[in-house]
């Protein structure tokens, strides 16, 4: 029966982790006091909803898809950014013509760094962090490395596994050793099916309030092809190709 041991260990490796894991996920869908949410809009603005939905990164995309829809800004399908109005509207706009260079024309990568980077956005998430209605980095983070955690105590079980198969048999058939390390590899293999299942459901930036509100604005105004519809789901809503292309550049390796 010396590999009874070896399950007792996977045992405590996969409920140590999958109890991690609850409690980080507990953590994340801790409900925001009322006066927290009243304190904030009860209506999303665009770049708010491109926080949520998508980050930084989501709202620099926005900001110059915006530009662009008001001729003040050119994106090309080669994935260059040329300026035709020099005068930003708010903090992040004029984050992106601070970035492009003297002559106005510079790679859409490079703009859209920038902008992501800058303090303007740093300011938004901090105040959506105080409104309740964007994760902190604690919390996110901490779901993050608990489904490494449950990643690793998979490994675990199966190493375990086959280290129970080396040993001296017992009379116990190989059969029977690997059913009862089954049931941690399947306790394990489900928590990170429900992870994997509601990180796809829900953003890795929004609370549970956050999304709340963007759900509710995606169903008011999220035309496909829209500002809202593309801040809520990202570049998929943008239906010209030629944007599209430009946006998308730098994901095919063309632009460093």
């Amino acid at each position: 029966m010396f590999w009874v041991l070896f399950l007792l260990l996977a045992w405590a490796g996969v409920l140590i982790s999958c109890t991690r894991l609850l409690r980080a996920a507990t953590e994340v869908a801790e409900p925001v006091s009322a006066d927290a949410i009243t304190h904030h809009h009860d209506e999303l603005n665009l770049y708010e909803a491109a926080y949520l939905a998508g980050g930084p990164r989501r709202v620099a995309e926005l900001t110059l898809l915006s530009m662009q829809r008001q001729h003040r800004l050119l994106l090309a399908h080669t994935g260059w950014a040329t300026v035709l109005d020099p005068v930003g509207r708010d903090p992040h706009e004029r984050s992106a013509l601070v970035a492009f260079g003297p002559d106005g024309q510079s790679p859409v990568a490079s703009i859209r760094t920038a902008v992501a980077e800058d303090a303007a956005v740093r300011a938004l998430a901090k105040r959506l962090g105080e409104a309740g209605l964007a994760l902190d980095a604690g919390p996110g983070r901490g779901v993050h490395d608990a489904v490494r955690s449950v990643r690793r105590a998979t490994l675990l079980i199966l190493a375990m596994a086959a280290a129970a198969l080396c040993v001296p048999p017992d009379g116990t058939s190989a059969g029977m050793v690997l059913s009862w390390f089954a049931l941690p590899l399947i306790l394990a293999l489900g928590c990170l099916a429900i992870a994997r299942f509601e990180g796809h459901q829900n953003s890795p930036w929004a609370s549970p309030d956050g999304q709340r509100l963007l759900v509710s604005l995606d169903r008011e105004r999220g035309r496909t092809g829209s500002l809202t519809a593309v801040a809520v789901r990202g570049l998929g809503a943008v239906t010209d190709p030629g944007l599209r292309a430009a946006l998308e550049y730098d994901k095919r390796g063309a632009v460093p």
